[in-house]
């Protein structure tokens, strides 16, 4: 697992106690006869693996069968490749298969030159709002709507802004840009729900905010990540326009 930092920052910050909002579930280690550990996974709202060595994902999906209930699967591809096809004979089919999601990285000596954005971290008083555009965002990328457990979905929100996990870019009560912080190890702060909102994409908003949003995240963390789905050719070129650099791949399984 310390060999990919960048792929499974979230196992790393979830095993340094980072958890946030997240309740940590479990974690299973599988290990050698030596000792020496040989796969990582986290059983909570999903499943995230971390593993390599066959041994260590059969051990890993006899586990799994403990937790029929897992909304998805996420981890690197090969590992989360590897579960799903250990768990398919029995496991309920997904629902959306992201089969190819790119890892990027971005230095602070890759970061472009850009005018500033005025973004800044989100206030308590702005939940309602990013809540609200956080579940669009959800329901058009994984088509299903979080607002379905409002309660549950805004205090999720809310307690991620307390923790000043989440950034946006709000100009006269109107949000332009949002994004937060989904994990944060010692190599680097995970970004994840890059939101520009439909109606203001194409004028530059999105690009302006997230090289601010570095700019601002890159003096406290060596670096910052996110990962995209393959498809998705508007936001790689974002990223590959502000200065992030590809390292490898995730996959995503999700269950109804």
């Amino acid at each position: 697992m310390a060999a990919r930092p960048f792929e499974n920052a979230f196992l790393h910050w979830v095993l340094d106690g980072g958890h946030g909002p997240y309740a940590p579930d479990e974690l299973v280690l599988d290990r050698k006869r030596d000792g020496s550990v040989r796969g990582v996974i986290y059983y909570g709202a999903q499943l995230v693996v971390a593993a390599d060595d066959p041994a260590a994902l059969d051990a890993f999906a006899i586990e799994t069968r403990k937790y029929p209930a897992l909304r998805s699967f996420v981890g690197p591809k090969r590992a989360v490749d590897g579960i799903w096809n250990r768990v398919k004979s029995w496991h309920r089919p997904p629902l959306l298969v992201r089969e190819r999601q790119p890892l990027y990285a971005l230095w602070p000596q890759g970061l472009g030159t850009f005018d500033d954005a005025g973004v800044r971290l989100a206030r308590s008083d702005e939940t309602e709002l990013v809540a609200e555009h956080s579940a669009r965002m959800i329901l058009g990328e994984l088509g299903y709507d979080p607002r379905a457990a409002r309660s549950t979905f805004v205090a999720g929100v809310r307690r991620a802004i307390e923790l000043g996990s989440w950034w946006v870019w709000i100009v006269e009560g109107e949000l332009r840009f949002q994004c937060n912080i989904g994990a944060r190890t010692p190599v680097t702060a995970q970004i994840q729900g890059v939101w520009t909102p439909p109606a203001l994409r194409g004028r530059g908003y999105a690009t302006l905010a997230l090289a601010a949003t570095a700019r601002r995240l890159l003096p406290s963390n060596p670096t910052v990540s996110l990962y995209v789905n393959d498809f998705n050719t508007e936001a790689i070129a974002l990223y590959d326009r502000i200065g992030f650099t590809r390292l490898g791949e995730l996959a995503t399984y999700l269950f109804p």
